[in-house]
């Protein structure tokens, strides 16, 4: 972030700070792992802690990202873990290059074991969901050479209606103190997904328009990237189907995952079935004619390309 842009979430990630995103996510990962709870046998917690055939869940933000995650981690051969707090702020470091691959490489493994090892889920297969991770796909594939990944996409301006609701990118929220999972401010600053020569366009828009964009840049890249990969270590579900087809959704799933196990495909299919119809078409009633120009003068060429028409 350059000195030009005043607003910066944050000034980078010292290794105190990151000692601290460790220590704080560690404690959380338990209390929110909770509803996906189920008892592990003894041995399991003689197993490895390497990390193997990884799952990453990748989408914007109110994109059905935590839904599908949570979807995956009812699999008893899955320990999932929700935007673990470190390597969400690693992955910017990544992004940005402040931190080397190599450095960034020994803090995701490690954190991940550790992870794995704190829930005594040594043995089991390691997923999670970080929409952060949309913009380091290259760098996951080259530390984790047998990841696969589920992408989970929505239409942009039900994710921007979502989104807005919530105070991360709202002006209302700068300055307020808080900040996100990986140490990033509230409020209207530019984040690092933000072009660089748009800082302060990003500042001056809508909460609206702010959401909308952010979507564009995470599905934007999410598609990009992962189009570079084998077309077997990757699946892409739209939201809308998973809604309307979730046991459909829900095989597709399953089979991505070898799933192999009947218990395992039942968990899926219980997990899918708790999709919620009333959250998709929102936009339809939430936005005002204005709002809905702010949002598709953000979003309107992906949307079109991903198949979102009036």
């Amino acid at each position: 972030m350059t000195s030009s842009t005043p607003l910066a979430p944050h000034t980078g990630l010292s290794a105190v700070k990151a000692a601290k995103l460790a220590a704080v996510g560690l404690l959380a990962d338990r209390k929110e792992r909770r509803e996906l709870e189920r008892p592990v046998e003894a041995g399991n917690r003689k197993r490895s802690l390497r990390v193997d055939r990884p799952i990453f869940i990748l989408g914007a933000p109110r994109s059905g990202t935590t839904f599908l995650g949570s979807c995956v981690g009812a699999l008893p051969e899955v320990s999932y873990h929700f935007e673990p707090r470190l390597t969400k702020a690693v992955a910017r470091c990544v992004y940005e290059g402040s931190w080397t691959p190599q450095r960034a490489a020994r803090y995701f493994r490690g954190y991940y074991g550790a992870l794995l090892a704190a829930s005594g889920h040594g043995g089991l297969r390691f997923a999670e969901k970080d929409p952060e991770n949309c913009f380091i796909v290259p760098f996951l594939t080259e530390v984790f050479p047998d990841a696969v990944f589920l992408h989970v996409y929505r239409d942009g301006r039900d994710v921007a209606v979502s989104h807005a609701e919530q105070p991360w990118l709202n002006a209302a929220s700068t300055g307020s103190g808080k900040s996100g999972r990986g140490g990033t401010a509230w409020g209207a600053a530019p984040r690092f997904w933000v072009e660089p020569e748009r800082h302060e366009e990003f500042t001056r828009v809508s909460d609206l328009g702010r959401s909308a964009w952010m979507w564009r840049r995470f599905t934007g890249s999410a598609l990009a990237q992962l189009a570079e990969l084998p077309a077997e270590r990757v699946r892409h579900l739209r939201y809308e189907d998973i809604v309307s087809r979730p046991a459909e959704a829900a095989e597709v799933v399953a089979d991505f995952l070898e799933v192999t196990d009947p218990a395992g495909r039942q968990a899926l299919h219980a997990r899918f079935g708790k999709a919620r119809p009333d959250s998709v078409g929102r936009w339809r009633k939430r936005l005002s004619e204005q709002d809905l120009a702010d949002v598709l003068g953000q979003a309107e060429p992906l949307l079109s390309q991903l198949g979102y028409t009036p």
